[in-house]
């Protein structure tokens, strides 16, 4: 009985799972035609799309079709995602930039608020697998962001803090950066 019970939770888990929508940074800012070249920072699962289906998903971030952001962080090592575009795998580091690329993309476009970027990933995250997390209230798990929007960048894998420079955003300018972050109570400065 314990068994059945267990796969009824899991389905149960993976049906809301399922029902909750989200979107990743270049998702929401490529478009297939930086997949023309066979650059592997381009090459992720699902695909790269066309303009048209990049506007009609931050038309449903900001109309509230899509729940959350996530990074689909995948910091492949570069002997593996420099290889042939058909052997390379799937995916692109993206803790790092997802602030500063939202930022450039949403809000100084007028896409979404500050206050709606927070809440896409971080409480509707949380709200979507049951976590406790994606709040400041007293006594939560201490896991912070600190952005400072007014430290522009440039993106260069080779100053990065991840194991990876397999970004898509490779060059790209972007207004502000994270300084630190504290996850689980402990303090992690980027600056």
């Amino acid at each position: 009985m314990f068994a059945l019970l267990l796969r009824v939770f899991e389905s149960l888990w993976l049906i809301k799972l399922l029902s909750s929508r989200f979107v990743t940074p270049h998702h929401l800012t490529f478009t297939e035609e930086a997949v023309s070249s066979f650059d592997t920072r381009f090459k992720m699962n699902p695909p790269l799309r066309s303009a048209g289906d990049v506007e009609a998903l931050r038309r449903g971030l900001a109309d509230g079709t899509i729940d959350a952001i996530a990074t689909d962080h995948a910091p492949h090592s570069l002997e593996y995602k420099e290889r042939e575009f058909i052997y390379a795998p799937f995916g692109v580091t993206g803790l790092e930039t997802a602030l500063g690329v939202l930022h450039r993309e949403l809000v100084l476009k007028g896409v979404l608020t500050w206050d709606e970027i927070v809440t896409k990933l971080s409480a509707a995250p949380a709200q979507i697998f049951g976590i406790g997390g994606g709040t400041l209230a007293e006594g939560a798990t201490a896991d912070v962001t600190v952005y400072n929007p007014e430290k522009p960048w440039t993106v260069d894998p080779t100053c990065m803090k991840s194991r990876s420079g397999n970004t898509a955003f490779f060059g790209w300018e972007l207004p502000g950066r994270t300084a630190a972050t504290v996850v689980g109570g402990v303090l992690y400065v980027n600056e």
